[in-house]
């Protein structure tokens, strides 16, 4: 328990410090690793959305899988398995997509937010909790999206040989991408640095199972602590980093990327926290195990990536002004929608203890 332990606090300390170094050194601030808004620029620079400040296929991200992938691979933890309810998974992981960019935010960039004095992540932190808590309590009444079966091994070598593909495309500079001249997008740290930094997070998320809404889960549920022990490193880490950089900027309003619409902010991360409890990982877990052969949660990071798509082209993201009303309206739908999703997955035996965590996700 004790080795376990130090990996995941080598993890979110890693994950707190590279935030605020990659900020420093061009990505947007407060947004230095930030898996949500990444795959959203992701979506973008593959032409998924046209939202022109919002394009760029981040290093970070594609350093992740393939750091993840080699790590398990030489620990010989690469297993193909999958086929557990694919569309559900897929339909779940666009709604929180949708939470996340209402909030601005995964919960990666909740800490980071958090870490640099922007109070208004408090909401959203409040609402991650809720919806968590939610999801948890569901998980205690049976829910689960049934077992994944073993699968030929090829298909786990599918999803980390397109991010390979990718890498080439970003490094070759093809003209098929979509690069952000503006905005968000158009602000990054250097591509190797990125992609360096994006390579350990992955090798040491990997080690440790990190995972940002498991370790709220398995307290709620369990009453381990283990998972949280990241969490708050991340926390420290990057405030200590912030307070140095002159990142730290307290209060509420004039926050980089972010608004302050505190319903919304709480709502937004209140669907985020229900679908991912529901998934069985946070965005970071589901990319890890995505890159371990996990093919239901490379169907959930593709959701993820069309999720961000739909919210920029129906024009549903938040942004520094503000929610819009569409944006506004696709939440409480989304609320909605993912109750009823809970319900007929849940079997309401209440006096059953929690199944094994995670279980309806096969991911941790």
């Amino acid at each position: 328990m004790f080795k376990k332990q130090v990996w995941v606090i080598l993890a979110g300390g890693v994950m707190g410090l590279c935030g605020v170094v990659l900020s420093h050194m061009g990505n947007p601030p407060n947004m230095g690793v930030c898996i949500a808004c990444f795959l959203r620029d992701i979506s973008g620079a593959l032409g998924l959305h046209r939202a022109l400040p919002v394009q760029y296929l981040r290093p970070e991200i594609l350093g992740l899988v393939l750091g993840a992938f080699l790590i398990a691979l030489f620990t010989k933890q690469v297993k193909a398995v999958g086929g557990s309810s694919t569309f559900t998974r897929f339909f779940l992981a666009v709604l929180a997509m949708l939470g996340m960019l209402v909030f601005l935010g995964c919960p990666v960039r909740l800490v980071l937010r958090l870490a640099a004095g922007d109070l208004n992540a408090l909401l959203g932190f409040a609402g991650l909790v809720a919806g968590i808590a939610v999801g948890a309590w569901f998980l205690s009444c049976g829910f689960t999206l049934g077992p994944a079966s073993n699968q030929n091994k090829i298909n786990g070598y599918i999803f980390p040989i397109l991010v390979l593909l990718c890498l080439f495309l970003l490094l070759f500079k093809s003209p098929y991408l979509f690069f952000s001249e503006t905005g968000p997008g158009s602000l990054h740290a250097p591509l190797l640095i990125s992609l360096g930094a994006g390579m350990i997070i992955g090798i040491l998320a990997q080690r440790s199972h990190l995972c940002m809404a498991g370790g709220i889960r398995d307290f709620i549920m369990f009453r381990d602590k283990h998972l949280l022990y990241g969490f708050l490193t991340m926390l420290a880490v990057a405030l200590a980093g912030n307070i140095i950089f002159g990142g730290f900027k307290f209060g509420f309003a004039n926050q980089p990327i972010a608004h302050s619409d505190g319903l919304w902010n709480f709502l937004g991360m209140t669907l985020c926290g229900i679908c991912i409890t529901l998934l069985g990982g946070c965005p970071l877990r589901q990319l890890v195990a995505a890159s371990e052969g996990n093919t239901d949660c490379a169907v959930t990071v593709f959701g993820f990536l069309m999720g961000a798509a739909f919210a920029h082209n129906f024009g549903l993201a938040a942004s520094a002004k503000g929610v819009p009303f569409d944006g506004q309206a696709a939440v409480v739908i989304g609320l909605l929608v993912v109750l009823v999703i809970a319900l007929l997955n849940s079997k309401f035996s209440l006096v059953q203890k929690p199944s094994v965590r995670g279980e309806s996700s096969n991911v941790n």
